[in-house]
């Protein structure tokens, strides 16, 4: 009988780990928000995963429990862990992707370097925190934030007010030293249960308003030490919380040449969606060897340079399909992966990837790839 691997979420990670559970003979079943979503290829249950009934039922029906998204709430997690289902990445590991409060305190343990935090519950602390750092900083809603969203830079404790007055008692706002960085790094790393564990190379990303535009693999001009140190980092984490699966680890690259962790995902990452082209083991078959307990991939580039661009929005008053042909014509270099959403003002839709031997031919190809669907 096959694995049965359950997805919780519906959206495009789960919808890009079903070609490799095929190829590995796993069959995937997906426990999607609503019908229609990204991954409903896969979906065998469609409800509402915060509630425990619902998961429960789903989880009846499969070997293991993964996600596409870290908003499973901890008490559903750990009411499945104690109901004996293997849970992957387990409620220990995710509370820190889903609580940036308690991730900086638990990388502080385990001594990561990360940016000058502090966890302020008025505009008087706010204010204290801004002044320590020369009157900017970030400020950060602790749970649920994604793609820029529950983020502000601010340069006055009023600039966060709102959100001050709207805490309820015991809670607090993440706020963070507004780093001087010269570019966005990220480091994956697959780990298994028992331990083994492997990493891909480090690369670089471009964000555009909060949102991942552009990645290259390998990051350019990534000396030996970048290297070790962005690998370190990561390897420190996964085994530091106990992930099983993948690690995103995102950085910061300082202009005093420091690596600082910004943020976490404890899944495919945006970040390593090159790697469905450009590695010989792609995240999302990684995540699935990974949560199987399967013996993990070789991560090497299959080229010395793959791309990836983000195809944001999509075109206005028309469907992706309808651009398939022209840009498939135009660039046959090009892998194009679309997500099943309908075009909309900012939204990730799909990526291009690219992989070859001139990083700049690279880029160009895959941002002229994806502007077809502009």
């Amino acid at each position: 009988m096959a694995l049965r691997v359950g997805v919780i979420g519906g959206g495009q990670l789960a919808r890009m780990m079903i070609a490799p559970a095929v190829e590995l003979g796993i069959d995937l079943r997906v426990l999607a928000e609503d019908e229609g979503m990204s991954a409903g290829l896969a979906a065998t249950a469609v409800g509402d995963y915060r509630d425990l009934a619902t998961v429960r039922a789903f989880a009846e029906g499969v070997d293991v429990i993964t996600f596409d998204h870290e908003h499973v709430p901890q008490d559903v997690l750990r009411a499945l862990v104690a109901d004996g289902v293997a849970v992957h990445p387990g409620p220990d590991a995710l509370q820190f992707a889903q609580d940036k409060l308690a991730m900086r305190a638990r990388l502080a343990d385990l001594g990561v370097p990360q940016p000058e935090w502090a966890a302020v519950r008025s505009v008087a602390e706010l204010q204290s925190f801004l002044d320590a750092q020369g009157g900017a900083a970030v400020v950060k809603t602790p749970r649920g934030g994604y793609d820029g969203k529950g983020v502000r830079v601010v340069r006055s404790a009023d600039d966060a007010r709102d959100w001050l007055d709207a805490l309820g008692e015991g809670e607090a706002l993440l706020a963070e030293q507004l780093v001087p960085f010269v570019r966005e790094l990220a480091q994956q790393v697959a780990r298994r249960s028992g331990g083994e564990m492997i990493a891909y190379p480090v690369v670089e990303t471009v964000q555009r308003d909060g949102v991942c535009a552009e990645v290259i693999a390998p990051a350019p001009a990534a000396g030996d030490r970048l290297v070790e140190v962005a690998e370190g980092i990561g390897r420190t984490i996964a085994e530091g919380l106990g992930v099983t699966g993948m690690l995103a680890v995102e950085l910061f690259e300082t202009d005093d040449e420091r690596i600082l962790v910004n943020e976490l995902a404890m899944r495919p990452h945006n970040s390593g969606h090159w790697s469905q082209d450009g590695a010989v083991t792609g995240q999302f078959e990684q995540h699935l060897r990974a949560v199987a307990d399967l013996p993990l991939g070789s991560t090497a580039p299959r080229a010395s340079w793959s791309v990836m661009v983000n195809i944001l929005g999509g075109p206005i008053g028309a469907t992706l399909d309808e651009r398939f042909a022209s840009a498939m014509a135009e660039h046959p270099g090009a892998k194009i992966h679309t997500y099943g959403k309908a075009p909309r003002p900012g939204r990730k839709v799909g990526h291009v990837n690219v992989a070859g031997e001139d990083l700049d031919d690279a880029v160009y190809v895959a941002r002229a790839a994806a502007a077809h669907f502009a």
